[in-house]
C-alpha cells in the first residue's frame, strides 16, 4: 500500500516506526533537526500517551556544563552545546561555519512496508537547506542519508556531512573488522572509551581493512546472544565510521563520506547528497546480519535466479592464453558441471604479464587471431555462460592509451601517484576517458554477447586527482563509476557484474546497488576462508559472495588441502572452481562434478534461507548452517581448523531450529577418505532428534583431522 507524502509544517511530534523487533522513535521539533531517542529492541504498541512520557524520558537531561540540555540531532551541531564530531562541517569563505537550522517541515510516507520520515531544515542566515531521510524497512533495518544546497551567493566549502546515531550505556565495547589483501575482514573488539574510535577509508574504495559493520555492543554479545547496533557507511570510496563516547556517558555510532580538501564546493543553488548510512540492531550478530540479508533480499534487483556454478580462468591458466588449452578446460567445465565460464585477465594487447596493457581494451590479434568467437562458441555449444575479466578503471603507463593520453592519469598536479601494481588510475570522471571506456566495454560485451563481467580494480587511489589542476577528484570518480556502471546495466539488460577489487576491497553496500556480486577475497585457501566467509557474512547473504574451489595447493598461501575441506568451505557461497581441471585424471573430474551436483541440488536452500553462525563449538572447531525459512530443513558444516587440547571432541549446538520438530540428521558430504573411530551415531545412520534437543544437547562432533570438515543435513520428519 502506498501513502501520499505529507508536506506540511507540523507541531513538536514523536513519531514511533516499528518492524521485526526493532523500535525506532524519533522526535520532530519544528525548530530544530530531528534526533533520535531511542534505536534498539521492540518497545510494542504506544498511544500518544505513552509516547510522550516515554520521549520525556528519553531526553538528554542537562548536565554540569550547560544551563540547557545538550541536544543531538541526527546532524549533531555545535550551537546547541554539543563538543563531540560535529555532523556538518564547511563554510562560506571562513562564514558560517557553525549554522543553525531552525526552520524545519517534515513528511511521512509507507511505501511496500518502509516507513520513512523526511525533513527539511533551512539556516535563513547562512542560506543552507540541510536535507534528511530516515528508512525503516520491513527486515528491521534502518537507514538515513543526508544532503546539503547551498543558496548563499558565496560558495559554500562542504567539508563533511556524516549521521550520527544513538546507542545505551548497556553497550560497553566495540566490534569491527580489519585485515588486508587476502586476509581481508578479521574481527576486532575492544571496549568503549570516554573519546571516538574513528575508522577512515582512504583507499578510494572500500578498502581491504574496512570496519564494514562498526558495532557497539554488549559484554556478552556473539552470534546469537547479547545485544548489537551496528552501521555501515553504503559508499565505495572515502568513508568514515565511528563511535565517540563523550563525558556525559552519550554514545554515539556514525559515519558519512569522507571528502578530501576542496573535493565539494556548492555554487549557488548547488547541492550536494551523502551516502546511505546503514544501522541493524541484533539480539546477537545474527539477527544484525539477518536485518542486512532481509533488506538486500528484497530489492527489486536481487538476483532471482538460481547462481549459476562459475569456473574462473585465472589460476587455471594465469596469462597464458592458448585457445586449445582454453577449449579442453571448457570442455571439461562442462563436465563438471559449470553453468558460467569466465576468461579473465591476459586477452588484451601487451598482456603476457601485469605490467603492461590496461586500457587498451581491445582483444589481441597475436594471441586471438580470429577474436573471443571460437572460445566463445564452444563454451555456448555446451550450454554454459560466457563472461569476461576487465579493469575498466584502471590504466598502464605502458599501454597505448596512457601513451596517447597521460592527462587522463589521476594524480596531484605535474606527478604521478606512486606506482602500484606497475598501473595507475584512470580518471573516468573526465568526459573523454569515461566515454572510451563506455564505448569499448559495450562494443565488446555487445559483440561476444557477453552474460558476465568481473569488474576489478587492483590499486587504491592515492594522489588521486585532476592531472592538469591537482584537485582532489575520489568524490567525483566514485559517483563517475556508479553512474557507468548504472549505464552499462541499462544498455545491456540481463548483464550480470561482480565487484573484485584486488579481491575484497570493494565489499559495500554502495557497490551492490550496481553489481550483482562480490569476490571476497583473492585469497581462496579454505583455511583462510572459513574466516573470511564468516565475517563477510556479517554484512551480505551467501548468494552475493564469490566462493570458489581451488587447486589442492593455494596460491596465496601454499598451503596444501583436500578437496572436501575445500569445497565444503566454498558450499554455501555463490559456488565455482578456480582451477586448472585439465590436469585432473577421470576419477578427479567424477569427484569434482559430485560436488557441483550436490551444491546444486541445494543451493536454493543455501541462497534463500537463514544464516546461522555457531557461537559454542568446541575448542579448535567452527561451525554455521543455514535454516530454510520454514525451519524445515538445514545444512550445517562443521570444520576442525586447528588441533585442540582436549579430545575427543565433545558435541555441538545447532541453533535456529523449530524446537517443537523431530529432525533426521545425516551425514551430507561424501564418504571420507580417513574416517576415525569413534564417530557419532548421525554419521553412521540415521538420527533423529527435536529441535530443541538439538539447540540444547546438539550432536557428538565428528573426529575430523585438523583442516577438514564435514556437512551435515537435517530434514523435518
Amino acid at each position: 500500500m502506498r501513502r501520499p507524502l505529507r508536506e506540511a509544517m507540523m507541531e513538536p511530534a514523536v513519531h514511533h516506526f516499528r518492524s521485526r523487533g526493532v523500535s525506532v522513535v524519533i522526535e520532530c521539533p519544528s525548530d530544530a533537526l530531528p534526533a533520535i531517542l531511542h534505536w534498539g529492541p521492540d518497545l510494542g504498541p504506544l498511544d500518544d500517551r505513552a509516547l510522550a512520557a516515554l520521549a520525556a524520558s528519553l531526553r538528554p537531561r542537562r548536565d554540569l556544563t550547560a544551563d540547557v540540555p545538550v541536544r543531538t540531532g541526527l546532524v549533531p551541531e555545535a550551537r546547541t552545546g554539543w563538543t563531540g564530531l560535529p555532523g556538518l562541517s564547511g563554510h562560506h569563505a571562513g562564514r558560517d561555519w557553525s549554522p543553525a537550522f531552525t526552520a524545519v517541515t517534515y513528511g511521512l510516507r509507507e511505501d511496500g512496508g518502509v516507513r520513512a520520515l523526511t525533513a527539511e531544515a533551512a539556516d535563513p542566515r547562512a542560506r543552507l537547506t540541510l536535507s534528511l531521510t530516515v528508512e525503516l524497512h520491513p527486515s528491521g533495518l534502518l537507514r538515513a542519508r543526508a544532503g546539503l544546497r547551498n543558496d548563499h551567493d558565496v560558495p559554500y566549502t562542504l567539508e563533511a556531512l556524516h549521521l550520527a546515531l544513538p546507542v545505551p550505556g548497556v553497550a560497553t565495547e566495540l566490534l569491527d573488522q580489519a585485515g588486508r589483501w587476502s586476509k581481508e575482514r578479521v574481527p576486532q573488539r575492544r571496549p568503549i572509551t570516554v573519546g571516538a574510535h574513528v575508522r577512515e577509508g582512504r583507499h578510494g574504495r572500500t578498502g581491504a581493512d574496512a570496519a564494514t559493520v562498526l558495532f557497539a555492543a554488549t559484554p556478552d554479545a556473539g552470534f546469537g546472544r547479547g545485544e548489537v547496533w551496528g552501521v555501515h557507511v553504503a559508499f565505495s570510496g572515502n568513508h568514515r565510521a565511528y563511535a565517540e563516547r563523550v563525558h556525559t556517558g552519550r554514545t554515539h555510532l556514525g559515519g558519512g563520506e569522507l571528502l578530501l580538501p576542496g573535493e565539494v564546493t556548492l555554487a549557488t543553488g548547488d547541492s550536494y547528497r551523502g551516502p546511505w548510512v546503514y544501522a541493524a540492531y541484533g539480539r546477537g550478530l545474527d539477527e544484525a546480519a539477518h536485518r542486512f540479508h532481509g533488506f538486500l533480499r528484497a530489492r527489486p534487483s536481487h538476483p532471482r535466479t538460481p547462481r549459476p556454478v562459475v569456473l574462473n580462468t585465472w589460476e587455471a591458466v594465469y596469462f597464458d592464453h592458448d585457445l586449445d588449452r582454453l577449449l579442453e578446460l571448457a570442455d571439461r567445465a562442462a563436465r563438471a558441471g559449470v553453468e558460467r565460464f569466465v576468461l579473465d585477465d591476459g586477452w588484451f594487447p601487451g598482456r603476457r604479464h601485469d605490467r603492461a596493457g590496461l586500457g587498451d581494451w581491445y582483444v589481441d590479434p597475436q594471441v586471438w587471431p580470429d577474436g573471443l568467437g571460437p572460445l566463445v562458441e564452444r563454451v555456448r555449444g555446451h550450454g554454459m555462460q560466457f563472461g569476461l575479466w576487465f579493469e575498466p578503471e584502471m590504466v598502464s603507463p605502458d599501454s597505448d592509451l596512457a601513451r596517447a593520453h597521460p592527462d587522463w592519469i589521476m594524480g596531484a598536479g605535474d606527478r604521478l601517484p606512486p606506482a602500484a601494481r606497475h598501473q595507475q588510475v584512470l580518471n573516468i570522471a573526465h568526459p573523454d576517458a569515461y566515454a572510451y571506456v563506455r564505448e569499448r566495454l559495450l562494443t565488446l560485451i555487445g559483440e561476444y554477447a557477453i552474460d558476465y563481467v568481473k569488474w576489478d580494480h587492483n590499486r587504491d587511489l592515492v594522489d588521486a586527482g585532476w592531472a592538469a589542476t591537482g584537485r582532489a577528484a575520489v568524490h567525483e570518480q566514485t559517483h563517475a563509476l556508479y553512474r557507468l556502471l548504472a549505464e552499462i546495466r541499462a544498455a545491456r539488460p540481463g548483464l550480470e557484474i561482480e565487484s573484485c577489487s584486488s579481491g575484497g576491497g570493494r565489499v559495500d553496500l554502495g557497490i551492490l546497488e550496481h553489481t550483482d556480486r562480490v569476490w571476497a577475497s583473492d585469497c581462496i585457501d579454505p583455511l583462510e576462508r572459513q574466516q573470511i566467509m564468516r565475517w563477510t557474512a556479517q554484512l551480505l547473504p551467501p548468494e552475493l559472495v564469490g566462493s570458489h574451489v581451488g587447486a589442492p595447493r593455494s596460491h596465496t598461501t601454499g598451503r596444501v588441502h583436500a578437496l572436501p575441506f575445500r569445497a565444503v568451505t566454498a558450499f554455501f557461497g555463490h559456488f565455482g572452481l578456480e582451477w586448472d581441471l585439465t590436469a585432473l585424471d577421470e576419477a578427479e573430474l567424477v569427484e569434482v562434478a559430485g560436488w557441483i551436483a550436490l551444491h546444486k541440488r541445494h543451493r536454493a536452500l543455501l541462497h534463500g534461507g537463514t544464516a546461522v553462525r555457531v557461537d559454542d563449538a568446541p575448542e579448535g572447531f567452527q561451525a554455521h548452517g543455514v535454516v530454510a525459512g520454514d525451519r524445515s530443513e538445514a545444512i550445517f558444516a562443521i570444520a576442525l581448523l586447528e588441533r585442540p587440547v582436549t579430545w575427543p571432541p565433545g558435541l555441538l549446538r545447532l541453533p535456529g531450529l523449530d524446537p517443537d520438530v523431530s529432525y533426521r540428521v545425516r551425514p551430507l558430504t561424501p564418504a571420507r577418505s580417513r574416517p576415525r573411530e569413534g564417530e557419532p551415531a548421525w554419521l553412521t545412520g540415521d538420527h533423529v532428534l527435536t529441535g530443541r534437543a538439538l539447540a540444547v544437547s546438539g550432536i557428538g562432533v565428528p573426529a575430523l583431522w585438523p583442516e577438514d570438515a564435514v556437512l551435515a543435513h537435517l530434514a523435518a520428519v
